[in-house]
């Protein structure tokens, strides 16, 4: 069982979004990482991983993960932006460490 938090960038990045099957579909994946199943995940790099979402442009879920305990979702994107995206989590985890 994890505890899953959300950075302001990602809830807005989820609120923001106009597909609501895809709001439903990420809400319900959050959900499972409460319950410890991570589904389609890999890391990519600097301690941010991705949880791949197979609906519509391919979402993609970035996070950091501590001690088995916490997930920190820190941001949010598509295939399509997925090396930006991976810098802004990165460039988030970073400032959130300095917190």
């Amino acid at each position: 069982m994890f505890t899953v938090r959300q950075t302001a960038e990602f809830q807005d990045w989820l609120d923001g979004l106009k597909d609501i099957k895809a709001q439903l579909r990420i809400v319900a994946r959050l959900r499972l990482a409460e319950a410890g199943h991570l589904g389609d995940w890999k890391p990519v790099g600097n301690e941010v991983s991705e949880m791949r979402i197979a609906l519509g442009p391919g979402y993609r879920l970035y996070f950091t993960k501590r001690q088995n305990i916490l997930i920190v979702m820190l941001a949010g994107g598509d295939q399509s932006s997925q090396a930006r995206d991976i810098k802004r989590a990165q460039k988030i985890l970073q400032l959130l460490e300095l917190e």
